[in-house]
């Protein structure tokens, strides 16, 4: 499982010009399925997800996570974060699960993100055609893989 994170002021998901999900201050989280993820991968991309230090302390050092701030978080799925891109022009994406398992998988780590962080948990829609808004807090970008 890949999840591209990204410290925010504030980040919206828009489909077809409704929006579906939006936070605050807090992550959001493209995530990636890979073939083969399964429930130790949710809950340890869980794990990292609320526990990276990507947020500053009273003395402005990155050592505080999203659980420890309270912000939101924006669950967003991706499959191209999955692509092989390693030869020609053009991304293979047979690196990344089908859709049925993604979707499967990633419904989990949201029912798991909601379950552990009350502050709140937001998402976007799968297999749609997303509009991702955001302002991004630093820039503060980072990639996580769990395996």
């Amino acid at each position: 499982m890949i999840a591209l994170i990204q410290r925010v002021e504030s980040a919206r998901v828009d489909v077809e010009g409704e929006t579906v999900g939006a936070i605050g201050a807090g992550l959001l989280a493209l995530v990636a399925v890979e073939p083969g993820d399964g429930e130790p991968q949710c809950r340890r991309m869980l794990e990292r997800l609320l526990g990276y230090r990507v947020f500053s302390d009273a003395e402005g050092k990155m050592n505080l996570g999203l659980a420890e701030t309270g912000g939101g978080l924006l669950l967003v799925s991706q499959f191209t974060l999955a692509a092989d891109t390693r030869k020609g022009m053009r991304p293979s994406f047979t690196t990344a699960a089908p859709p049925g398992e993604a979707q499967r998988w990633f419904d989990r780590l949201v029912a798991l993100a909601r379950d552990a962080h009350p502050p709140g948990v937001e998402t976007g829609r799968f297999g749609a055609h997303m509009k991702v808004h955001l302002i991004n807090d630093g820039p503060v970008t980072f990639r996580l893989e769990v395996r």
